[in-house]
């Protein structure tokens, strides 16, 4: 019996300009009335969501989520959940974790062993240190229809170029376009 191989998939929402959040951290852009009549409806969120193995962000990543959870439910449920951060707080949550330090340390002995699926989703900085030293296999961005113009920026001054390779490309009813990229290691 093969074991599925471990991987990291850094997952964002974008603007079309590649803008993942605006100065304000205002979600309301996120909704969207658009229609594209050949999209798909998208599967099942529950049954999606019960593949990942665990969540990583960044501190301020997490900030934002437990304040949108006030509103809106916490995001990522009981699956464990891991911020990388150098600022020593207490968790909100028993499946949330506090890690400080090495990377590379973080993936090879604490996420390799335990989990398959590792979806990194947030924050900007994070993401680029990940892409950067080699630890993420894939990129997942969800673009939503909209152009905000300014805000914080996704990959800018990421300071190398990183070849991808297109792994699958789905347009959804309401005009959401999720692109799925290897990265080329």
């Amino acid at each position: 019996m093969t074991k599925d191989p471990f991987k990291i998939t850094v997952h964002m929402v974008s603007s079309l300009d590649g803008i993942i959040a605006k100065r304000d951290n205002s979600v309301s852009w996120f909704d969207t009335t658009d229609n594209y009549e050949k999209g798909v409806a998208g599967e099942n969120p529950e049954e999606f969501l019960k593949t990942i193995d665990c969540y990583v962000m960044g501190s301020l990543t997490y900030q934002h989520a437990l304040e949108l959870s006030k509103s809106y439910g916490w995001a990522y449920g009981d699956v464990p959940t891991i911020v990388v951060s150098h600022k020593n707080f207490k968790p909100e949550r028993m499946n949330i974790e506090v890690f400080s330090g090495d990377l590379i340390k973080l993936v090879n002995e604490k996420l390799k062993p335990t989990y398959k699926n590792v979806w990194l989703v947030g924050g900007a900085m994070l993401a680029k240190q990940f892409i950067r030293l080699k630890l993420a296999d894939e990129i997942r961005v969800t673009i939503i229809p909209i152009i905000l113009g300014e805000g914080l920026s996704f990959l800018e001054g990421i300071g190398h170029e990183q070849p991808l390779h297109l792994l699958d490309v789905t347009a959804y009813k309401n005009g959401l376009v999720e692109l799925r990229y290897e990265i080329k290691k």
